[in-house]
């Protein structure tokens, strides 16, 4: 008698995201949150899809052979004029590589949250830039682990040598609207900064300092005044400036809205600009030509800056290594009518 034997049963094919979920009566995302590790799963649940798992095995789906042609755009928020020139100058980039761009926003945050990382994961652009924001560690291991580069643009922090990043001179700039205003003879001149955490802000308050100390005026405390890189800063500070009793006669704001914030307060006190206060702004947003009178200011090539970060971009998108690590731009001095010599 011949004696056949028969194929051994294969064994079962794991299951995949979608029906694990089916299995557990879940979402897709909280079984994706179970096989990363992520917290935010009730105890029961995790048990139940881990269980699962053991049973039946998990087999993760096949990812795109290559990312998106999309360049990830993300904003700590989306306000004024910054996020304009900023969006223009990917967008250029963009273009020319037929690459489309994604704009998200933190909500006034500075670092992403979860959230938005797991987001940014499914989509799998080309690659993200991060402006005036900053990721944690785990967050830009995360991205690399999914080879999706990262670049800062107008970093919050000191990126150092293991992110490239794109920057101003916003040292030399605030030692250059400091200097111009000594040469016009102001030695009563104070400063509304923008936030302590911002490095560009720390680097503005330093050439200011350093620009009073080489001119051998001391630095009254009284008038520094910290700020946020908003109006309202320049509204709110300069009355408290204005009300001291050896006020100050001409004010260098931070960034071009606080320059108006003091425009506005000058007006509700009585006083005229340049006649009676001379201002300086950092940036140089289009708009500041048309204020009365227009704003002299400190140029920022933000559009330039931008343009120069999605080209890093796409350059490590496409494997290739980069020259630098870090761009800094310089910034220059535009003066117009905001600033004269004091009366007094």
């Amino acid at each position: 008698m011949t004696v056949v034997d028969e194929p051994p049963a294969s064994d079962p094919e794991p299951l995949t995201l979608a029906q694990l979920a089916e299995l557990a009566g879940v979402s897709k995302a909280t079984v994706s949150k179970v096989v990363n590790g992520r917290s935010a799963v009730a105890p029961e649940t995790r048990a139940l899809i881990e269980g699962l798992i053991r049973e039946h095995g998990f087999r993760r789906q096949r990812r795109r052979s290559s990312p998106a042609a999309v360049l990830e755009l993300v904003f700590h928020e989306l306000a004024g004029d910054y996020p304009t020139e900023i969006a223009r100058g990917v967008g250029q980039v963009a273009r020319e590589h037929h690459m489309a761009v994604a704009i998200s926003e933190l909500q006034g945050n500075h670092v992403p949250g979860a959230d938005w990382l797991e987001d940014v994961l499914g989509r799998r652009p080309a690659g993200v830039i991060a402006v005036f924001s900053s990721l944690t560690d785990v967050q830009r291991e995360r991205l690399a682990t999914h080879k999706i580069p990262l670049v800062l643009l107008d970093p919050t922090g000191d990126p150092g040598h293991r992110v490239p990043s794109v920057g101003a001179g916003n040292w030399n700039g605030g030692l250059t609207a400091t200097r111009h205003l000594l040469d016009l003879g102001h030695r009563r001149i104070a400063i509304i900064t923008g936030p302590s955490h911002a490095l560009s802000s720390r680097a503005r308050l330093d050439g200011y300092r350093a620009a009073l100390d080489t001119a051998g005026v001391p630095v009254d405390p009284d008038l520094i005044c910290q700020g946020d890189y908003q109006i309202e800063d320049g509204l709110t500070h300069t009355h408290r400036l204005l009300r001291l009793s050896d006020p100050p006669t001409a004010v260098f704001a931070s960034n071009d809205g606080q320059a108006i914030g003091v425009y506005h307060a000058a007006h509700q006190m009585g006083l005229r600009i340049p006649e009676d206060l001379s201002v300086v702004g950092f940036d140089d947003m289009p708009p500041v030509r048309w204020a009365i009178p227009p704003l002299t200011t400190i140029h920022q090539p933000l559009t330039e800056m931008a343009g120069a970060a999605a080209a890093m971009l796409v350059t490590l998108a496409r494997g290739e290594p980069l020259p630098h690590h870090r761009k800094e731009f310089a910034t220059t001095l535009v003066v117009r009518e905001s600033t004269a010599p004091p009366k007094r």
